[in-house]
């Protein structure tokens, strides 16, 4: 693999410079995940403003198996004890999927003249790669999904944390650990490796969300039995909030101003929508199932697999529960894609002359 070049690490360097400084004003405001989306909308500001925002991939990997090892250290007996509703929640969050895939993509189509199969694109919360796969291939708006996909996950992960911090929902302790200093430097390397091995497996056969649901099995099999009892110090976490938010700020990067304005009424309208419909799932499966409320609400919440878990973590919520969730979330739409292809998609006409824009590497 060649060595990347000087503007790529002046890029990089200038993009989590931005990065920490948006996160350490939100985060000393007391913006709850403030590192996270403080960094998140630095660096899309940053992004529309021309500046030339972006994370490596091999960056952006490493970034998935840090999170999933941070999650899986907050694994207790505790998190499990609710396991047994968990199927019947999953089961409500994929009936709320699908009706907010499909109310969401009606609106696009009725409101701003979309086809049927690029609103469920745009509305699909998950799988982004195969999304824009087959929208490339059946000639949909791709400048239209990719902004309404990004603008979805960026509200999300901003406005959550904020959210459920004004309605009291945020636990003021939680399970995950706190690096000290007694924490056995050959523990860290232990869980480190075993963690990474997990999560290129996971990566390798293809597993949804697999470098950070690997390492987090494994981290969360470590902590769980007892042999491992040191956690990633709070500067590694936090370092890892900066580089996901920049990572996901940069998803504006290359964005015309003029098509982005184009499109943002269809996001907002399509996303309001979306939270509409799955609110009405979450209060059912929280008082049907006397699930935690805070819990459901991101597990619920469709946004990118991999912003919702490190939320889960910073909000000191249920890690595991969560990541089960979002998982199922990224299977489903995975399996619906070639559906709706199949029902709503015509034989694609030969592919257009001009590639589009790659975008930053998403765990989702």
């Amino acid at each position: 693999m060649p060595l990347p070049s000087r503007q790529t690490l002046l890029n990089l360097g200038e993009t989590l410079l931005i990065g920490t400084i948006g996160g350490a004003v939100l985060t000393y405001a007391g913006i709850p995940a403030g590192w996270l989306s403080g960094a998140m909308i630095a660096v899309a500001i940053s992004a529309l403003a021309g500046r030339p925002m972006a994370v490596p991939a091999p960056l952006a990997r490493v970034v998935f198996v840090l999170i999933g090892i941070s999650l899986g250290g907050a694994v207790t007996p505790e998190t499990l004890k609710g396991v047994a509703t968990w199927p019947l929640s999953v089961v409500l969050l994929c009936m709320a999927m699908i009706c907010a895939m499909f109310g969401s993509a009606a609106y696009l189509k009725k409101v701003h003249g979309w086809t049927m199969l690029s609103g469920l694109f745009g509305s699909a919360p998950g799988a982004l790669s195969q999304v824009m796969a087959y929208a490339t291939q059946y000639h949909c708006d791709l400048a239209g999904i990719a902004i309404v996909q990004t603008i979805r996950v960026v509200i999300l992960t901003a406005l959550l944390p904020v959210v459920l911090a004004l309605f009291g929902l945020i636990p003021t302790e939680g399970a995950a650990r706190s690096f000290a200093i007694t924490d056995s430097l050959l523990e860290i390397a232990i869980l480190v490796g075993v963690s990474t091995s997990a999560a290129i497996l996971a990566h390798f056969v293809r597993f949804p969300g697999g470098l950070i649901f690997g390492a987090m099995l494994a981290s969360a099999v470590l902590h769980g039995s007892g042999l491992i009892h040191a956690a990633m110090p709070w500067w590694i976490v936090s370092a890892v909030m900066v580089a996901l938010g920049a990572l996901t700020g940069s998803r504006f990067a290359n964005t015309d101003m003029r098509v982005l304005w184009k499109h943002v009424a269809a996001a907002l309208g399509s996303f309001s929508v979306a939270v509409a419909i799955v609110a009405v799932f979450a209060a059912a499966a929280t008082f049907i199932l006397n699930l935690n409320l805070s819990d459901v609400v991101v597990s619920y919440a469709p946004g990118a697999l991999d912003a919702m878990m490190i939320l889960a973590l910073a909000l000191h919520l249920d890690p595991i529960f969560v990541g089960a969730h979002h998982v199922a979330r990224f299977m489903l739409i995975s399996a619906a894609l070639p559906l709706f292809v199949k029902i709503y998609g015509q034989t694609p006409a030969p592919p257009p002359s001009k590639p589009p824009e790659k975008r930053p590497v998403q765990e989702d």
